[in-house]
């Protein structure tokens, strides 16, 4: 936790610096996983996440973002569609800690300091680094005897509108691309890469994590004149 609270810190202090104008809230929704345990829905929260955003908006059409995400994730073969999965009968939990920064683009133009409604949808992607719990496959269950971190990739869609002045409110579904097959413990990393026995499922396809949910932010800043970058 006390890597969120930092960068969370430095991104503040370095967003008011500028005197732009930024936006800094929350986030909260539901997480669900997709890999070789469990169901496989792309859309299917069913884990509790939150977390914290800031954005500096540099045109009315786009922003640079940060933000802070705890989650947990799990998945259990006997609530999967698959009959081999349901008797294996594999289950697991994870929590998931990130950090990602990078750009949102909106639609259509979104001024933060507007006097009417408006409203648009926006993409986000960029870079994002995570930390979770090394899993290994012990008998018949499933276990941690490790941290881990990776990198993964966002890739957000969302809609969002103001809620009066200075206030915005939206929703979004984000899929991240991870560079590790092993959230479920399915193909253990470091000391445990090597043991194949350790490993089932497909091998060969990265996890994946998704969050759905909302965010509130609110602007503060002076009002920009917008260059052209």
């Amino acid at each position: 936790m006390k890597y969120f609270a930092t960068v969370f810190l430095i991104l503040s202090t370095a967003y008011y610096a500028h005197s732009q104008t930024y936006e800094i809230g929350g986030m909260l929704g539901g997480t669900n996983y997709i890999g070789d345990i469990g169901k496989t829905n792309y859309i299917n929260p069913n884990s509790l996440s939150l977390g914290g955003v800031i954005k500096w908006n540099r045109s009315t059409r786009h922003a640079f973002r940060g933000s802070v995400m705890i989650a947990r994730i799990k998945g259990d073969d006997a609530k999967s569609n698959n009959s081999r999965r349901q008797q294996r009968g594999y289950s697991f939990e994870n929590t998931i800690k990130e950090i990602s920064l990078g750009i949102e683009y909106t639609f259509w133009e979104f001024n933060v300091h507007s006097q009417r409604s408006i409203s648009t949808p926006y993409l986000y992607t960029g870079l994002t680094y995570f930390w979770y719990d090394a899993l290994y496959k012990r008998g018949d269950r499933i276990t941690d005897y490790d941290g881990a971190g990776s990198v993964a990739i966002p890739m957000v869609v969302g809609y969002k509108a103001n809620l009066g002045v200075n206030a915005m409110v939206g929703f979004e579904i984000g899929a991240r691309y991870t560079f590790t097959d092993n959230l479920d413990g399915s193909n253990p990393v470091k000391d445990l890469a090597d043991d194949q026995s350790l490993k089932f499922g497909n091998t060969n396809s990265d996890d994946w994590y998704v969050f759905t949910g909302i965010t509130v932010t609110f602007a503060f800043g002076r009002k920009p004149c917008y260059c052209n970058f």
